[in-house]
């Protein structure tokens, strides 16, 4: 069972999606173990959020897929970012630092 550290906002996940292929394709498998690599280990993806996210990232145009061979010789489908996924990963970071610097501000105050 997923620990409150972990559950995601469905946006956020998104954005962890995005930024994970801004460092290159990957297969969906590939692009969990990345966000939990990124994250040292805290944030962890269940295949139930992943793929449903990844098909909706891909609807909105931030993201193609095509089918390769995974490194194990497996069928797999590759996910790429998009020019419209990059500008969109811009937008997500800025609003992303906004609202965390806005939490922090909350937080500290005494």
């Amino acid at each position: 069972m997923p620990t409150p550290e972990t559950k995601l906002l469905q946006g956020t996940l998104d954005m962890l999606i995005l930024k994970a292929l801004s460092l290159g394709p990957l297969h969906g498998y590939g692009i969990g173990q990345r966000i939990m690599q990124m994250s040292e280990d805290v944030l962890r993806v269940e295949e139930g959020s992943l793929y449903p996210a990844l098909y909706r990232v891909e609807r909105q145009g931030w993201i193609t897929a095509e089918w390769g061979v995974s490194e194990n010789n497996l069928r797999a489908k590759f996910y790429k970012l998009t020019r419209a996924g990059r500008k969109q990963l811009e937008i997500e970071e800025e609003h992303w630092e906004r609202l965390a610097r806005a939490v922090f501000k909350v937080m500290q105050t005494t």
